[in-house]
């Protein structure tokens, strides 16, 4: 039986090269490591297939030429030759376990590093308005010694409920129906935690803590997260 045939989609290859760029100008790309991914339908694939930056090269240096095409049900390269880094296990198995998602974002970035490894237990607590209504769902934090890179088998427990999986004292993957909605969870995750550690020096010095939103008005903006970021109507999108 003879492989499938596989021609590379310009318009995605011009799509990744330019998200590419952009969260380099944002300060995430630190070296070789972090990618994307965005799926491409194909009708012998069941999950589709899986565009990516092969290894050895950075987001911020990469060019058209630079992305490969992997299955999702596995690493092998369709397109291409360079193989993509162990990071793209985690993408892969993202997007066969969620077909709502089309695209996912994985960078190391400095702020929610700092967070977390200065105390992991606290989480991401909420300031302002817009995570919720953005990420939709809430953070999910895989613990250190847990490398969901190497072994994706624990990822079909939590990646139901989760729109961001923080990896401690690695970085993070957004997730979206499109590049650019994963591309906009990531950049308010990172925004609001700047801001938690702005609140919390400003609290500190005046021997307070900041003011975080309620557990209960939180999920209440995940139940209308749709309707605010899709709206159908300019006014009543938080009424049922």
């Amino acid at each position: 039986m003879s492989e499938p045939t596989i021609q590379f989609d310009e318009q995605i290859g011009r799509q990744f090269v330019r998200y590419a760029k952009m969260l380099a100008a944002r300060g995430y790309v630190h070296n070789t490591l972090g990618n994307m991914v965005i799926r491409a339908p194909h009708p012998d694939y069941a999950h589709g297939l899986a565009y990516t930056k092969h290894a050895e090269i950075s987001l911020e240096e990469m060019e058209i030429e630079n992305i490969v095409i992997t299955e999702v049900d596995s690493s092998k390269i369709v397109y291409g030759s360079k193989l993509t880094s162990i990071g793209h296990n985690l993408s892969r198995e993202i997007l066969r376990l969620r077909p709502d998602i089309q695209a996912t974002i994985h960078v190391h970035d400095d702020s929610i590093i700092a967070w977390l490894g200065s105390n992991p237990e606290r989480g991401f607590p909420v300031l302002s308005l817009d995570p919720p209504f953005v990420l939709g769902k809430p953070v999910h934090c895989v613990p250190a010694h847990v490398d969901v890179e190497a072994d994706v088998s624990s990822v079909a427990s939590f990646i139901a409920d989760t729109n961001a999986v923080v990896l401690i004292g690695h970085g993070v993957t957004t997730l979206g129906r499109n590049i650019s909605e994963a591309y906009h969870r990531l950049n308010t995750l990172t925004a609001e935690v700047r801001r938690c550690i702005l609140a919390e020096q400003l609290a500190g010095q005046r021997g307070e803590r900041p003011q975080y939103r309620e557990a209960a008005e939180i999920e209440a903006m995940y139940r209308y997260a749709d309707r605010i970021i899709y709206p159908v109507s300019a006014s009543d999108v938080m009424k049922d």
